[in-house]
């Protein structure tokens, strides 16, 4: 069991670490790396006994599927089933102080290379859709390096640090992940499974974090996924149906194996959240506003190009004025499953730069362009199967919320009523779309049998000899 513990002064801090000792060990030899991650150790036993009983630590994962099956099923509404998965799953104040707790513990090794370094969460972690239980994404910021934007005066003598160089920023950021990561692999005290994945289009280095349990990617030089990050967390912040909404539908995605944490042809998370922004900027009136109208209320304190990438959009919320849409969440969960069901995927693709379905090449089953980096299809990894099964899906799924739109009565006594599925709770009942193909399948196997055996009589009558 692990605790985060925050001091209110830093004196606090050095007194703890003034009486912390280094363990002493008889059959093993220790790494003299100090972190501030520390163990508690009872050296009398007897004490035990007498001790008041620990309080149960806070789960870090999501709750299993069943259980929220049956947690939905008891809401009265179905905007309150949304509301309570979106509270069922997203990150709690305590998971997120985790997680910049974790990012600190690795700065402490990567400082002793890079001193005025910072390592920041990005993705899910900080852009408020998180989910209980998701990856920890990092990034290793160098550009705060003092130095950096120094003056070259016109004449006399100017002082220069010497540095290592080479031919171009990619090796430089894969020389210095591959050295942090071989610091952590060998000195962070509960870092394992260390990889050094640096060939990557964007190299990183994935290691697990045993005390918190995170599966940790730390990055550098990954600029734009920072500003993805900051755009994501603005559009949740413009109106609460955007998380509701996109937590209901990642979570319904992932019930149905649409998505997947194991690396392949699926639709990624990222890919989802842009779907239904997407959906929510086709609303009429729209729900919430396109890039480049975003880009287009920026001031000069906004401007960011990132390796030629227009990344420029508003920061102050003040400037952003919303349409009047009062749509629930009921409607816009029905809705979502409507308009992708029906969605040209083999023609059109998806553009929340310009809110607008824009033409694309038939040979991409499924175009989603990068909001920043435009020229890249963020869905380019799915195959054609995995988008006729998530429009199958959307079909099954926008008939199934029509049929249970209402709460059913609650047969029984009060606390031991029968608890049926209904509304959301039925979106993630195991599908029948699957079931389908599968006896479609069967029902052409006894044509094919008998065509078979058909042949082969007609075979053997040819092979017989003319009784004639």
């Amino acid at each position: 069991m692990y605790a985060v513990v925050e001091f209110a002064n830093q004196e606090s801090v050095a007194s703890l670490l003034e009486g912390t000792a280094i363990p002493s060990i008889s059959h093993e030899s220790l790494v003299p790396f100090k972190s501030r991650l520390l163990s508690m150790r009872n050296l009398d036993s007897r004490d035990v006994l007498n001790q008041p009983s620990i309080k149960k630590g806070q789960a870090q994962t999501s709750i299993p599927i069943n259980e929220l099956i049956q947690r939905l099923s008891k809401e009265e509404s179905i905007d309150q089933q949304i509301t309570s998965l979106t509270e069922a799953y997203q990150l709690t104040e305590e998971n997120c102080r985790l997680r910049f707790l974790v990012c600190s513990l690795l700065k402490d090794i990567a400082a002793s290379f890079f001193p005025e370094c910072t390592i920041m969460p990005f993705g899910s972690s900080v852009n408020g859709f998180g989910k209980l239980g998701c990856d920890l994404d990092m990034f290793l910021d160098l550009d705060g390096i003092s130095g950096k934007n120094a003056t070259m005066p016109k004449s006399g003598l100017f002082l220069e640090y010497q540095m290592k160089r080479a031919n171009f920023e990619r090796i430089v950021t894969q020389n210095i992940l591959s050295v942090i990561g071989e610091c952590v692999d060998q000195f962070g005290p509960g870092c394992v499974g260390v990889q050094k994945i640096l060939n990557a289009r964007c190299p990183l280095v994935r290691f697990t974090h045993q005390p918190s349990g995170f599966q940790c990617d730390l990055t550098a030089n990954n600029r734009v996924a920072m500003k993805s990050t900051e755009l994501l967390y603005l559009y949740g912040e413009l109106d609460p149906r955007v998380r509701h909404l996109v937590f209901t539908v990642r979570c319904w995605a992932r019930a149905h194996g649409i998505t997947s944490s194991i690396p392949g042809a699926w639709i990624s998370n990222f890919s989802l959240t842009i779907m239904v922004l997407f959906f929510l900027q086709r609303r009429s009136p729209p729900i919430i506003p396109t890039l480049d109208h975003l880009r287009d209320l920026a001031g000069p304190e906004d401007k960011s190009v990132i390796e030629d990438n227009d990344c420029t959009f508003v920061s102050d919320f003040s400037k952003i004025q919303l349409e009047s849409n009062t749509e629930t969440l009921e409607q816009l969960l029905c809705e979502f499953f409507e308009f992708y069901a029906s969605f040209c995927f083999s023609k059109l693709s998806i553009n929340i730069r310009k809110g607008k379905e824009q033409n694309k090449l038939p040979a991409v089953p499924l175009h989603i362009q990068n909001p920043f980096e435009t020229t890249l299809n963020v869905s380019k990894n799915v195959n054609a199967s995995q988008v006729d099964r998530f429009v199958a899906l959307c079909q099954e799924s926008s008939w199934l919320i029509q049929q249970n739109i209402t709460a059913p009565s609650r047969g029984g006594t009060k606390g031991n009523a029968t608890i049926t599925p209904w509304g959301v709770s039925t979106l993630l009942l195991p599908s029948q779309v699957a079931g389908i193909k599968s006896r479609k399948r069967r029902k052409f196997e006894p044509t094919s049998e008998r065509i078979k055996s058909l042949l082969e009589s007609l075979k053997n009558t040819n092979n017989q000899p003319n009784q004639s």
